[in-house]
């Protein structure tokens, strides 16, 4: 869980590097959470109409999706395959 918000202290930082179990365990703990979301998203019938997505699962993946791109970019600086 400390990698998970360690992650999201570094909010928009796209500079530096993470290690391979940083970013696996943000992949992880980010899989759980948008599952139980979804669960979440089920229970209170909170889907939206035309959509595969609830109001739940929506917030979720709308307030971690910068911390989640940059994770991916430190990654990429670590393994050599983004400049900077």
């Amino acid at each position: 869980m400390s990698w998970y918000l360690k992650v999201l202290k570094k909010y928009a930082e796209f500079d530096g590097r993470a290690r391979r179990k940083e970013f696996w365990m943000f992949v992880l703990f980010n899989a759980v959470f948008t599952a139980l979301a979804a669960v979440f998203d089920n229970v209170f019938n909170t889907k939206i109409t035309g959509y595969s997505y609830g109001v739940f699962e929506t917030l979720y993946l709308i307030g971690v999706f910068i911390p989640s791109l940059a994770v991916t970019v430190r990654r990429l600086h670590d393994i050599g395959k983004a400049d900077g």
